[in-house]
């Protein structure tokens, strides 16, 4: 899965580009004044703030009476503080895990909810009405609450039971005693007063989650930016097609099931599926292996998971492994959890553990006693911009005025004045130009592709002002909530496919794996099918040749059961090839990820039977495809220069591995840094795209193999040619590095310069030092990189920090669930300078998996810590 929003939007840019090209970008709070931190500083040194941190750790042991129960319920945490929740039924059940979960995060899930309702300005006031209007616009809150309208009896009631669960704890536990948050919020906000949860608190947040992983409205946005400024050709070509000749698809051929609900009896466990795979010979060295499709990992955002049929292992059942590349943050999105009925029945189903969100009830990626199930981002488009034609009060649609839809929202504003909010819709969505500049720029100066594909001014539009909507599949109530509870409690791929049935936002690819010793594949989520137009660019709002037709039927959508290779490889590459008879989407990841993790399983393979370290160490795996290019196209280079020929040397013997302690690998991001904006943006009076690295991999290496291109010329840098240009970015790769590490190559190493610093959503961007030092850790030394497959993404431009991380990383073993393992980026409690804070760092640094108990035996074996619920009056 993507990056999860977890912070207000600034409509501002993120990106290291010459200009602005972001829609968005998670920020810190910075509304506090010079006598907020030393007010701080006061409690410090008074030693007052160590109780007021201390007196939200949640209880772990004894009893405690809380309203609401039917029965006992049982909480035991290990030394990890994750907790496994044992209820005699669901309502208990969901119950607790509210409870729990509240005690552990709750202010991430009251900012959550803030966000998510667009309503951070009651919080941190006026510097953040922007963010509010925006998700305002976006209307995620309305679209929850329509969803819990529809949720069925069951799954309402779990999420009904999970909120009382939310609110028994805050009846108990308000203000600086539910969070060290509210103790500073305080300081600015002390009228702060925590609401009630509701179940539309829990949905609103996979609202968030779909926005996250929505792919590719950056790149509509930046292509119809760029478009005024670059020929057709030439953007055309900074946006090269998927290679389907040397990457792998997920899905090369569709296996024939039947209808859900009777596929779990009639598909058969010898379906012939070919499933991607990669030619590769030995070689002796970097230099010669340039140019073997050997991969990296997707830019930032992304997702790797893959399957491994029982054939291949050596235990005779399959494996799945999963690691979604998420924003980094602290506490991590992530919240591990086990959900256990002491008695398991039709009333009671769930035994069932793995990942959760903090703020909704259920597992979202796990495993129960039947099954394992991991996701990754589809990738595939469900968002479109369109340009409309606005007069007045009306917009233009076939030739007919029509009324724009609005509404009038109230923001609350700490500290200030409300502001009154008008949002104003068409058939094709909200209008979201007005909100940020680079939509106000697209309206200003619209480009969109006709339909030859060709890029251009609009034609033949009518009279008006131009404005811009947006079209999102997550903008309709759909049945997402309902299917956790449908994927937790699924016992086979007909089960499996059915809840998948129901994963209407965001679109993810899900593998399965079962005690049966199957494994498969389904692409979920409401895919739309389009008209006239792709979504490359903006389309005409005016003509609804150019509108959705509908929805992608859930039964033509890819699967897969049981392929003849024995394993599939999902990291946000393309699911299908060109033959596939509905269009999904124009930007896939390019593969790099998936080509590599498909090479490194073959050889484990061809070496002998899998075992889950196998697994693991394809998770840890640093390969650094252009590092590999670049190695190769540097090999003979000299740039008459002392310093920068003996960092070229470090490239003619290095393995291509970003490992953290590495020199070379140092220098070759900050080379490939150097090169991308040497040939792209720097001198250039119409600079290119530079974002998603993926992308980048293939343009490069595409040009390297063409030196007449007029990419190697920029006159501005007086360089002309590819090894003038080589020269230039290596020289400027050894100066930035003798200033940040100093003129001895050698010295050099990759895991400082990347650096993870693990930042607070909230206070730990405020500006005031004293209060970041109480939220903020880091930095950790990181390996990996962009493109990589342990994909710990950073920005061309930028300062090369971590910002992207593998959030979770899991192995799940059908054979024996307790020889399963887990890790994720921080720790299970969201409470600063508590012991479970970020007690998994160091293990998440070095792709250290720990044990993950799941039977009644083994948690009870590594229990340190047991609570008891008891029904109170």
């Amino acid at each position: 899965m993507s990056k999860p929003l977890t912070g207000p939007i600034v409509l501002e840019d993120d990106a290291p580009a010459p200009r602005k090209r972001s829609i968005g970008r998670i920020a810190g709070i910075t509304a506090f004044g010079v006598i907020a931190g030393l007010i701080v500083i006061a409690l410090i040194a008074a030693g007052t703030v160590v109780y007021t941190i201390q007196r939200s750790f949640p209880q772990l042991d004894g009893t405690i009476d809380v309203e609401g129960l039917s029965a006992d319920v049982t909480v035991q945490r290990d030394v990890l503080g994750i907790p496994t929740i044992t209820a005699e039924s669901t309502d208990d059940l969901f119950y607790a895990q509210g409870y729990v979960h509240a005690q552990d995060r709750f202010w991430e899930m009251d900012f959550r909810r803030h966000v998510t309702s667009g309503r951070v300005s009651e919080l941190f006031g006026e510097s953040q009405v922007a963010t509010d209007k925006f998700l305002r616009t976006l209307g995620w809150r309305v679209v929850a609450e329509q969803e819990v309208a529809a949720l069925d009896e069951t799954s309402l009631a779990y999420y009904e039971a999970y909120a009382d669960g939310v609110n028994a704890y805050l009846d108990e536990n308000q203000g600086a005693d539910a969070s060290f948050e509210y103790a500073v919020l305080g300081l600015q906000n002390s009228d702060y007063e925590i609401e009630p949860w509701t179940p539309a608190d829990s949905v609103a947040w996979l609202k968030a989650m779909a926005w996250d992983l929505r792919t590719n409205i950056e790149d509509e946005t930046e292509r119809a930016l760029f478009a005024a400024e670059l020929p057709a050709d030439e953007l055309a070509a900074l946006y090269p097609a998927y290679p389907f000749d040397r990457n792998p698809v997920i899905v090369p051929t569709i296996t024939e099931v039947p209808a859900v609900g009777t596929v779990g009896t009639t598909v058969q466990d010898d379906a012939s599926v070919a499933t991607a795979s990669i030619e590769w010979s030995e070689v002796d060295g970097v230099i010669e292996a340039v140019g073997a499709l050997l991969g990296g990992a997707g830019e930032g955002i992304g997702s790797n998971s893959w399957v491994v049929s029982g054939e291949l292992t050596d235990t005779g059942m399959p494996l799945l492994a999963n690691d979604p590349h998420l924003g980094a943050s602290l506490p991590n999105v992530w919240h591990q959890i086990g959900l256990r009925c002491g008695t398991l029945s039709t009333a009671c189903p769930f035994d069932v553990s793995g990942f959760s969100f903090s703020g909704v009830p259920g597992v979202i990626i796990g495993h129960n006693s039947r099954i394992a199930w991991g996701f990754t981002n589809l990738s595939t488009d469900v968002t479109d911009l369109y340009l409309e034609r606005i007069d007045g009060d009306e917009y233009w649609y076939d030739g007919v005025l029509t009324p724009l839809e609005e509404r009038t929202e109230t923001i609350e504003v700490s500290g200030g004045d409300d502001v009154e909010l008008v949002i104003r819709s068409t058939i094709n969505g909200p209008i979201v130009s007005g909100l940020t500049d680079d939509f106000d720029e697209i309206a200003a100066d619209p480009y969109t592709t006709t339909t030859d594909g060709a890029i251009s001014a609009p034609e033949g539009a009518p009279e008006g002002e131009y404005a811009v909507s947006l079209k999102w599949t997550a903008l309709e109530p759909g049945q997402t909530p309902d299917s956790i509870f449908a994927l937790n409690v699924a016992e086979d791929f007909d089960d499996f496919r059915a809840a998948a049935s129901l994963f209407d936002v965001p679109a993810q690819n899900l593998i399965y794996a079962d005690v049966d010793g199957n494994i498969g594949y389904q692409t979920p989520g409401k895919l739309p099918i389009r008209g006239a137009g792709d979504g490359w660019m903006p389309q005409p709002g005016w003509d609804s040749a150019y509108a959705w037709k509908g929805f992608i039927p859930f039964e033509e959508l890819p699967v897969v059961y049981n392929p003849d290779s024995g394993y599939i490889v999902t990291a946000n590459n393309a699911v299908v090839g060109e033959e596939y008879p509905y269009f999904l989407t124009r930007d896939w990841d390019n593969g790099w990820r998936a080509a590599r993790i498909v090479d490194l399983l073959e050889r484990k393979i061809a070496a002998g039977e899998l075992t889950a370290e196998d697994l693991r160490e394809i998770q840890a795996d640093n390969e650094f495809f252009i590092g590999k290019d670049l190695s190769a196209a540097t090999a003979d280079l000299s740039t008459g220069r002392t310093g920068p020929d003996e960092a070229l040397a470090l490239l003619r013997t290095w393995d291509a591995q970003n490992d953290a302690d590495s020199a070379a690998a140092a220098f070759a991001n900050v080379l490939w840094d150097e090169l991308v904006q040497n040939m792209f943006v720097r001198g250039r009076e119409n600079p290119a795209p530079i974002t998603d690295q993926s992308r980048l991999f293939l343009v490069v290496d595409d040009l390297l193999t063409d030196p007449a291109s007029s990419w190697w010329q920029n006159d501005e840098l007086e360089v002309s040619g590819t090894e003038a240009m080589l020269a230039l970015s290596a020289n400027g790769a050894y100066d930035r590095l003798a200033v940040l590490q100093g003129d001895a190559p050698a010295r050099w190493n990759w895991g400082t310069l990347h650096a993870l610093a693990l930042r607070s959503d909230t206070f730990g961007s405020s500006g005031i030092a004293p209060i970041e030092m109480l939220f903020n850790r880091g930095p950790f030394p990181t390996g990996g990189g962009s493109s990589v497959v342990n994909a710990t993404g950073w920005a061309i431009g930028g300062d090369f920090a971590t910002a992207t991380v593998p959030s979770m990383r899991m192995i799940v073993d059908l054979a024996d669930f307790d020889d399963s393992v887990w890790n994720h980026l921080t720790g299970t409690s969201g409470h600063t300078f508590h012991p479970n804070y970020v007690d998994q760092t160091e293990n998440w640094q070095n792709v250290v998996l720990t044990p993950w108990a799941f039977s009644p035996a083994a948690v009870e074996a590594s229990a340190t810590h047991t609570l008891v619920l008891t029904p109170g009056d």
